[in-house]
């Protein structure tokens, strides 16, 4: 079996995505404005709902003043302007030259469902909805390219991405997208591996001699076999 990543697959798992199309600058939404701190907390309310938004920017004159949530408009008075509001998030914001991954970390920090971009000046540029980063993922990380997924369970001292690819490899599979999650309390984490291959027997045995653990897999295959196994007992019972 070889087991040696070859340099034309180590150059597919490096390039799967255009390092470009990762900065927040490339996901900003056209559709959605900034409101103006003369604006009414009612007037705010309405865009929101427009937008399908719990939170939207602040901005005067092409400068980020913060943003403002929901949950700050229903505190106060909606018939008066948000300038004189007392904001709950001030400034939350990312470079537009941050990776995608950061913008993701600061929505999730602040549970926000858009984030405002600025350039180095501090320029607003624009902001990103929760809504536009999941189609992203859904478009640009192989997730409607047929294969199937597979868990394994590691100690995170004993994981190797390169391993596994190397694993793959030898079963003619290509990992599409990996991710990793910790276990909370304990040393062990996840690995959420998007394959090319519907029939993926073989690469979870070999994992398993490995010493990985697959925790379980999902494909299309396996889902009608299901099917068929359900449908071939209920006629057995009918018959019966």
């Amino acid at each position: 079996m070889n087991l040696y990543l070859s340099e034309k697959k180590l150059s597919e798992y490096n390039t799967i995505l255009n390092i470009k199309d990762l900065i927040a600058n490339e996901l900003i939404s056209q559709t959605l404005f900034p409101v103006q701190t003369s604006d009414t907390g009612e007037e705010v309310l309405q865009q929101m709902q427009v937008y399908h938004v719990r939170h939207l920017p602040i901005v005067n004159h092409e400068q980020l003043l913060g943003v403002i949530s929901e949950d700050d408009i229903l505190i106060h008075e909606i018939k008066e302007a948000i300038g004189t509001y007392r904001l709950s998030f001030l400034r939350p914001y990312v470079i537009e030259n941050e990776h995608l991954f950061e913008v993701m970390t600061k929505m999730g920090r602040f549970q926000l469902t858009v984030i405002p971009v600025i350039d180095k000046e501090e320029n607003y540029l624009g902001v990103i909805t929760m809504e536009d980063l999941l189609q992203y993922f859904a478009t640009h990380f192989s997730f409607a390219d047929p294969g199937s997924i597979i868990v394994i369970e590691s100690a995170r001292g004993h994981y190797s991405l390169a391993e596994i690819a190397r694993v793959a490899e030898s079963e003619d599979i290509t990992i599409l997208s990996s991710f990793i999650n910790s276990i909370p309390d304990t040393n062990r984490i996840y690995i959420t591996l998007k394959l090319n291959r519907q029939d993926v027997a073989g690469f979870k045995a070999t994992l398993e001699r490995f010493g990985y653990e697959v925790s379980a897999s999902f494909s299309e295959m396996e889902y009608h076999d299901g099917l068929k196994d359900r449908f071939d007992s209920l006629m057995s019972y009918l018959n019966i």
